[in-house]
């Protein structure tokens, strides 16, 4: 899955917890460290490419360097 791999590719230094989780009618959640980052349920579509994880650098941060570098 793009968003997981996205994540933990590029932050798996700030992440503890990752959870994905997918229901009927559509919904699709993601939660990192307990917060929910992107609901497809509550924004009524699905994530644009590379959204999640432009979510989760708004939230941490521009300080933060990505992992690696």
């Amino acid at each position: 899955m793009r968003v997981a791999e996205d994540l933990l590719g590029t932050y798996q230094h700030m992440i503890d917890a990752l959870t994905l989780t997918p229901g009927p009618r559509g919904i699709f959640d993601v939660t990192v460290n307990g917060e929910l980052i992107f609901s497809k349920h509550a924004s009524g579509r699905h994530a644009r490419p590379d959204e999640v994880l432009e979510l989760f650098k708004a939230i941490i941060g521009p300080e933060v360097r990505a992992y690696g570098t």
